[in-house]
């Protein structure tokens, strides 16, 4: 299985026994090293947070829904349950805006430990 950017997954996410949604953010990479997808939540409890992005009328979502982007982490391949849609690029796309504000990440935690480079490469 290798998910691609933008696609919907309900996944096991640990949380009461039941599957959540979530969006995939990090790069389509069929070869990677580790079976890990880099996630965003989707939920309804929408806060009017900076942080947040209004989702469209989605079909494979039943209720109003936000990105939850201060949520993001990683799980493994092994906890996605199954694919509910696709979200409209332009939606992905601000997804992955909000996710690259020194806001969600501080400047200090761009680089790797050795001071170079930028680990968001992953989630273009």
């Amino acid at each position: 299985m290798s998910p691609h950017p933008g696609e919907v997954w309900l996944a096991d996410l640990g949380l009461a026994a039941k599957t959540r949604p979530i969006v995939i953010v990090s790069r389509h990479d069929p070869e990677a090293p580790r079976a890990l997808a880099i996630y965003v939540p989707l939920t309804t409890q929408n806060r009017g947070s900076k942080y947040e992005v209004v989702l469209p009328q989605l079909r494979f979502l039943r209720d109003a829904s936000v990105a939850n982007v201060r949520g993001l982490a990683s799980l493994p391949l092994t906890r996605l349950e199954r694919k509910v849609g696709d979200l409209p690029p332009e939606v992905l796309a601000r997804i992955r805006e909000v996710s690259h504000s020194p806001s969600i990440l501080p400047e200090q935690h761009l680089t790797n430990k050795y001071g170079v480079g930028s680990w968001l490469w992953l989630l273009a």
